[in-house]
């Protein structure tokens, strides 16, 4: 890997505090921006106008908008820690935009739905089942991110206080409340999670049948094999139940601030897409149930 690309990584972690799965995807779009330009015969350490044309071109085969934001954040990025060490004297990227994306809103269940995810048969010495249990109901009761919920080490939960402590994004740390549902699956896993592990060093909470800590993309799939148990018509996966807990909490009279606060969101404006989906749930109610609404719709 290219000298650039290695101090590049290390600065992010150490400087910006990245998490693995930012680096793992720098690390991608970037070697694939090296290559690009080896292809091309051009240096990337001498940037011009060509260096953003090709890249451009390279881009534009890719189709997803979100894919070409996303690798040209990682370059434009790059090209920036570059100037700041004095490799390049200037940044080819910067000023230029992406294309500009389609406003999506965040996919969330009902709390019918969450029933469903959540009602599984409880067993007193079926570790997986305790475990996935555990997860599901952490998940949904404080909004953790996937990374948050796998780097949860057993000093992390107060059961005393109800709250577990994460470290977020830009390794900031926060404090978040645990629901008594979440305690109650918690404390279940816990009295059988002795028995895959092995060594008392061992820190994790949440663990595999090796005793090993449990990785994001394992997380991920316990999340997506509940929602198929469940019979939901719907692709569910950790961020889901993040979005699930922002729209409910929001429903139920929480203050934006404060949701902003749980979620760990540095800019309130990213915690604000929430409003939107309750609004749009708001006139879905209306159109169902006011008179005048069902009489326009059948004229349209």
């Amino acid at each position: 890997m290219p000298k650039e690309i290695t101090g590049f990584l290390s600065w992010m972690e150490v400087a910006r505090g990245a998490s693995l799965n930012t680096l793992r995807a720098y690390r991608s779009d970037l070697l694939e921006f090296y290559d690009m330009m080896k292809h091309c015969g051009i240096d990337p350490l001498r940037p011009s106008y060509k260096v953003v044309e090709a890249f451009f071109t390279m881009l534009g085969h890719q189709g997803e908008p979100s894919t070409v934001q996303r690798k040209l954040a990682s370059v434009r990025q790059f090209y920036r820690y570059l100037k700041k060490e004095g490799v390049v004297s200037s940044n080819p990227f910067y000023g230029i935009r992406g294309p500009k994306l389609p406003k999506k809103l965040p996919d969330f269940l009902t709390v019918d739905e969450v029933f469903a995810l959540l009602e599984t048969k409880d067993s007193d010495d079926n570790f997986i089942r305790l475990r996935d249990k555990a997860i599901l109901e952490l998940l949904y009761s404080s909004g953790l991110r996937v990374s948050e919920v796998a780097s949860i080490n057993l000093s992390s939960i107060s059961f005393e206080k109800a709250e577990v402590r994460v470290i977020g994004k830009g390794r900031k740390e926060r404090i978040v409340p645990v629901g008594r549902k979440a305690v109650e699956a918690l404390k279940r896993y816990l009295k059988v999670r002795g028995a895959v592990c092995k060594d008392d060093r061992q820190k994790a909470m949440f663990l595999n049948v090796r005793g090993g800590r449990l990785t994001t993309r394992s997380i991920q799939r316990i999340v997506q094999n509940a929602g198929l148990i469940a019979g939901l018509y719907k692709h569910v996966h950790p961020h889901t139940l993040r979005h699930t807990f922002a729209t409910h909490v929001l429903e139920g009279g929480a203050d934006l601030r404060d949701i902003q606060e749980l979620l760990g969101h540095s800019r309130l404006s990213t915690t604000q897409k929430y409003t939107h989906v309750t609004l749009q749930r708001l006139m879905e109610v209306y159109d169902r149930a006011h008179p005048r609404a069902k009489r326009l719709k059948k004229n349209r």
